[in-house]
């Protein structure tokens, strides 16, 4: 399932509608100048697949909204979509691109890196595991690249390239102005909130049995395919337009995390483990 949304006298109207269900898209795009497709999987569940949702799923939204008349649809892809990867996830990424561009000519790809906000999964999680763990454990020596994006500047970008009169681009790598290895971010959201963080390194070959096995529990607090992203650098290419060319000027995750902090009462306050 899924959640799109219409437009009724200038408010958002929530439309309930099942990507794996051509009529659901097609009644969801019905009247819509523009479409916006950004359901993605990070677990394989059944007949929920990467291919299933990135790709079939991706495709069929990408027709229905092609057949309804709709003039801009944006796919929201992801910084290293590749179609020949090893990693069943990143290729269908990949594969979901060339998908969609098929079935929706002049469709916009838009490829954000790490994703960040106040409430996500990204910050908190790295927030509590960084206070809680006497050592954090990195993926591995905490070498990986990342240059992750505020989520408001994702949501914008997506708005302008539905507003754009003309559109040269199809392909935009949103990502922020910041880059940084793995153990430089743990250690910027560390120092923010006041932690004496110890960073050890642990094989991707560890992780990835660490994921196979979080696979098996309801609730995966890891999973291969999130080993499989930490193993490659997710940074915008300097051959392809981002944020900035489409008049958005993506915000460093520093402010954010401060305000994060602040509403949870643990800005740069000495730390309190034993």
């Amino acid at each position: 399932m899924g959640k799109l949304f219409g437009v009724d006298d200038g408010r958002l109207q929530p439309i309930a509608a099942d990507v794996h269900d051509p009529k659901s898209v097609a009644r969801a795009c019905a009247g819509a100048h523009g479409a916006v497709n950004a359901v993605s999987l990070y677990v394989e569940r059944g007949a929920e697949t990467f291919r299933s949702v990135h790709v079939g799923a991706a495709e069929r939204v990408a027709t229905e909204a092609r057949r309804a008349g709709v003039q801009r649809f944006v796919h929201v892809s992801g910084i290293g979509a590749d179609p020949t990867s090893r990693s069943p996830y990143i290729r269908s990424r990949g594969e979901g691109e060339q998908a969609v561009r098929n079935a929706f000519p002049g469709a916009i790809i838009i490829r954000p890196a790490v994703v960040f906000a106040p409430d996500d999964n990204f910050l908190t999680t790295l927030l509590v595991l960084l206070r809680r763990l006497p050592v954090y454990p990195m993926f591995g020596r905490g070498r990986t690249r990342l240059q992750p994006v505020f989520v408001e500047d994702v949501a914008e970008a997506i708005v302008r390239c539905i507003e754009r009169a003309g559109q040269d681009q199809t392909i935009f790598e949103c990502a922020g102005p910041d880059v940084y290895t793995y153990a430089q971010l743990l250690k910027t959201i560390a120092a923010e909130a006041g932690i004496g963080a110890v960073l050890a390194p642990l094989p991707f070959s560890l992780w990835h049995l660490l994921g196979f096995l979080g696979e098996l529990l309801p609730s995966p607090p890891i999973t291969r395919n999130q080993v499989e992203l930490m193993e490659v650098d997710t940074v915008a290419s300097t051959e392809l337009p981002g944020c900035n060319d489409l008049g958005v000027s993506p915000r460093s995750i520093v402010p954010v995390l401060q305000t994060m902090l602040r509403n949870l009462g643990g800005c740069r306050q000495p730390d309190q483990r034993s």
